[in-house]
């Protein structure tokens, strides 16, 4: 099961004006026009009964925007998935452009934050609200996740402000954002900090290849830790 069906009638959402209208003013990049654009809200994919969830920020403008499939057809995807599938998570990769691609994940489901583009990649704290209820239909189909990484420090806030509505979570300082390190969320799920796969974090050296494989690492422990 991909998150098309997982979260119908995520492709039709509007709640967020700021966004709807920014996607629909979005330039297209050299090359493409505007018909060549997902522009709308984008769903996450993977096998539903996946026991590790990837959280990201939102769509990139030219790659998830674009493509309409999560860090697919920009840097953080072009760094990532290639990691990925050494970390037995993905299948083989090549060059990640289009949804329609072949790629398929291993026991691992991708989705964002916030589903739609926002101005500077900075969604405001109404549209991460906005966008929970999603994030809780996810969490609540996704049956079997036993650790979600959450890929830089707003998804990681998000996903507490998530946790701390549904009671798991009861102060977020109690939770400092540290890369690697893995906190408890109720009785068997793990929640990952990890450095965002974006661009300039590649090129400042924020995040590398070694560091990112590390907590692919221990996120197979975490998958075993109860066994």
């Amino acid at each position: 099961m991909i998150a098309t069906q997982m979260l119908p009638g995520l492709s039709a959402c509007t709640r967020c004006e700021r966004l709807h209208q920014f996607m629909a003013q979005l330039k297209p990049k050299k090359g493409f026009s505007s018909q060549d654009y997902w522009n709308r809200p984008v769903p996450g994919f993977g096998p539903s009964d996946a026991q590790v969830w990837l959280v990201g920020l939102a769509p990139g403008a030219h790659g998830a925007n674009r493509t309409g499939r999560p860090f697919t057809g920009d840097g953080a995807g072009d760094f990532m998935y290639p990691l990925l599938h050494q970390a037995g998570f993905c299948s083989a990769v090549g060059a990640e452009i289009a949804a329609d691609d072949g790629l398929e994940l291993h026991n691992l489901y991708i989705s964002n934050a916030v589903k739609c583009l926002p101005p500077g990649n900075k969604p405001i704290a109404a549209e991460f609200a906005a966008c929970r209820s999603w994030l809780r239909q996810e969490w609540s189909a996704l049956k079997e996740v036993k650790v979600i990484v959450a890929l830089g420090r707003d998804a990681f806030t998000s996903l507490l402000h998530f946790f701390k509505e549904l009671g798991l979570v009861q102060r977020l300082a109690d939770y400092p954002f540290v890369h690697g390190e893995a906190y408890l969320i109720g009785a068997s799920q793990w929640l990952v900090p990890c450095y965002h796969t974006s661009r300039y974090n590649v090129q400042t050296g924020r995040i590398t290849a070694p560091m990112f494989l590390d907590l692919t690492s221990r996120v197979h422990e975490l998958i075993h830790s109860d066994e």
